[in-house]
């Protein structure tokens, strides 16, 4: 029936489930399990997932290494949960809030039989609703009477070999509205909305005067930045950046900046918040993220890519320090003719965050 959610429905439902605290139902070949987030599991509910077979932790390999935990499936280590333990202990798994305080948090039982599939799947669906990668998974014993009973009772069932497709890929994305709008960069702006199909954030796109989309245009991805963009923050360089790109945009009397919602390198902003209380530990930048249980940068830059091919562009001089981007957009099948450097915005506040970036993610700064 048409009425029937679709695999990219289902997943933009479990997305906004684990965020909830309501578990979701993972499918595979291999077997089933039920899996929550860790960080909105409550006490009840860990209750009863007791009640439906023996509990699993999964964590990414970066929060595992962290945390002096074996990690025998590559990228995610499952861990056993004690049965005398509970979300205290779990959340202490999952936040390296309180790591230096209580340094050791052992000893650990790492799991190393078994399939990881469903782990690593339910560490990807937590980490794209924006919380913290950890997640509580129970398997199934009896898929075939179990699940309908699972599933009978409301929770969204999710087969990985249905849903690898779609988590690989980037989203269609369709524009929603476009307005004039002037700005102090330029009196001639346009503000295109997009939307893409599998629920996630809208990203915009902020068009100066007229491109000629014959020609390479001048453009830049910037990634959301609440506390630099709206706040002026210190401590990054995005403020500046957003207005020295867009200033240099009206005095060319062209160009297309593309405001991509992707808070904190897209870990979402309240793990970005929880990554700059470890900066206040003295940890840099790519540490915070690893002590949470992230990779330096987690964007998918593909989105600018889909929007400026959207847009007509296939050739740019882009506005960057970042040699990821040119090869992203290179990959894409756009041709980046010139990179433009943009060194604005350091402060005494931000010196050490930019050396980082520079030294640990290869900033040409």
């Amino acid at each position: 029936m048409s009425l029937t959610p679709s695999i990219i429905e289902r997943l933009t439902r479990a997305r906004g489930d684990l965020r909830m605290g309501v578990p979701v139902v993972l499918t595979s070949e291999a077997g089933a399990a039920v899996a929550v987030a860790v960080e909105a599991l409550t006490p009840a509910r860990l209750a009863d997932l007791r009640g439906l077979g023996t509990p699993e932790l999964a964590l990414t390999a970066r929060r595992a290494e962290t945390l002096r935990a074996r990690v025998y499936h590559g990228d995610v280590a499952r861990l056993a949960v004690p049965a005398d333990l509970g979300t205290a202990w779990l959340r202490a798994m999952a936040d390296p809030a309180d790591d230096l305080r209580v340094p050791m948090k052992g000893p650990f039982t790492c799991l190393r039989e078994g399939d990881a599939n469903l782990a690593r799947a339910a560490i990807r669906l937590v980490k794209s609703a924006h919380l913290l990668p950890a997640a509580v998974l129970v398997p199934v014993a009896d898929p075939a009477g179990d699940l309908a009973a699972l599933v009978a009772q409301g929770l969204t069932c999710i087969n990985l070999t249905e849903a690898a497709p779609e988590l690989d890929a980037a989203s269609v994305m369709n524009e929603v509205v476009a307005a004039r709008l002037p700005m102090v960069a330029s009196e001639r702006g346009r503000v295109h909305i997009f939307r893409p199909e599998d629920g996630g954030e809208e990203h915009y796109a902020i068009e100066i005067g007229q491109p000629d989309r014959s020609q390479p245009v001048l453009a830049r991805l910037h990634s959301a930045c609440f506390t630099g963009d709206v706040l002026g923050s210190l401590k990054c360089d995005c403020g500046p950046q957003l207005r020295a790109a867009l200033a240099q945009m009206g005095a060319e009397g062209a160009g297309v900046l593309l405001y991509l919602n992707q808070e904190g390198r897209g870990i979402g902003l309240a793990n970005k918040m929880r990554a700059y209380s470890l900066q206040d530990q003295g940890f840099d930048t790519v540490e915070a993220n690893h002590r949470l249980g992230f990779e330096d940068d987690e964007r998918d830059f593909r989105i600018g890519a889909a929007l400026l091919r959207r847009m007509g562009f296939l050739a740019v001089r882009l506005l960057t320090n970042n040699p990821r981007k040119i090869a992203m957009m290179e990959g894409q099948g756009l041709t980046v003719t010139e990179r433009v450097p943009l060194k604005v915005g350091e402060t005494a506040q931000n010196r050490a965050y930019l050396a980082t970036k520079a030294a640990k993610s290869g900033h040409l700064l």
